[in-house]
This record gives structure tokens, C-alpha cells and sequence, in this order.
């Protein structure tokens, strides 16, 4: 089955690819642009973005909205995680102002909300998952991106997400908990 994957992100690209297989993903085209994301919680930019992608490309289109909860700080950064630092700024400027803004030890949660629209059919659904974890003492490792090397999740204590493989990432992130349940629903199609 063939799907869009509403981004422009080469990193989401890549990760998708490794946690929905048996799909042919095809991202959105260059210079396309990106539907303005004015939901209230990560469900509703993911169908926003969702929707937008299934116009655009005319087939079933998946679009994630992900983002970093903090305890300490109410739940901020929330649906604002990627422009936190400004809307021109980027992962490092992001990064930056969690580790200001925190302490070692407090309370994270990723989430990850991903949509699905078919457009033909006009089915939209919408699943979630999460990974808990808690700010590291300071930002380790090489991989993964965004917030990745300050998040020590708490199903692997003493490793940031960064220092972890994509595969050892996929079994515990908020995104591959979502995915596995996306992929039961596109086994019911």
C-alpha cells in the first residue's frame, strides 16, 4: 500500500520507513507548503497536517504532531515543541532552552499523535502514544534528533534517546508505541 507521510521531514522519513514496513511512503513534495498548524492539542495538528498532505497527493496520507511535555514547566513546551526557541529557530535552539529552562531529573513525556485520512473513502482516525522519561544531566549522544539527547526514557535508564539505536528507539518511543498502533489499523484496510 501506498502512503504519504505529510512531512518535509527527512528524519521522520526515515523513521517511519523503519517502523512501518510493507508500506511504500512517499513524502510530501519539495516546496510544497505546510498547512498552518492552529490545533489545541497534538491530534488536532496531526489531522490538520493530514488532511492537507491527502488533498495535496490524492491517497491515504498519515501526519504525525509530536512534541516534548515537561512536569516542571505545566506540560510546556506541548504542541509548540518544535518552534519553542522561535519560529525560525531550530533542533539545537530547542534543545537549548530545555536545558535552561529544566533540571536534571525532571519529568518529561513525549507524545506523538498520528492522523490517518483517506481520501477517497473519507475515513480519518487518530492514535497516540507516549514514552516517559526524565531530563538528563546534560545532552549525550549522536542520534536520533529534536530533544533526543537530554530524554533519558525511563524504559532505558542511564541511556538518552540519542545514544540509542533506531531499532532500540522504535521499541520504546512515543512515536514506534503510535506506529504499532497505526499499523492495527491499517490492517483492518
Amino acid at each position: 500500500m501506498r502512503l504519504t507521510l505529510a512531512t518535509h521531514n527527512e528524519h521522520k522519513l526515515t523513521e517511519f520507513a523503519r517502523l512501518l514496513t510493507g508500506y511504500q511512503l512517499v513524502g510530501l513534495p519539495a516546496g510544497s507548503a505546510a498547512p498552518t498548524e492552529d490545533g489545541d492539542s497534538f491530534a488536532a495538528n496531526a489531522l490538520i497536517k493530514a488532511r492537507a498532505g491527502a488533498a495535496l497527493s490524492g491517497i491515504p496520507t498519515v501526519a504525525d504532531d509530536s512534541g516534548i511535555c515537561v512536569e516542571s514547566l505545566g506540560g510546556a513546551p506541548g504542541i509548540l515543541s518544535a518552534r519553542w526557541a522561535g519560529e525560525e529557530c531550530d533542533d539545537a535552539a530547542n534543545l537549548q532552552m530545555l536545558i535552561e529552562q529544566t533540571e536534571p531529573g525532571d519529568k518529561l513525556e513525549y507524545i506523538c499523535a498520528i492522523a490517518y485520512c483517506d481520501p477517497q473513502s473519507g475515513i480519518e482516525q487518530v492514535v497516540e502514544g507516549s514514552c516517559l522519561g526524565t531530563r538528563a544531566f546534560e545532552p549525550r549522544g549522536s542520534g536520533g534528533f529534536g530533544y533526543d539527547p537530554a530524554f533519558e526514557p525511563a524504559s532505558a535508564p542511564g541511556h538518552t534517546m540519542a545514544e540509542l539505536s533506531g531499532e532500540e528507539k522504535d521499541r520504546i518511543s512515543h512515536r514506534g508505541n503510535a506506529v504499532r498502533q497505526l499499523s492495527l489499523l491499517l490492517g483492518d484496510r
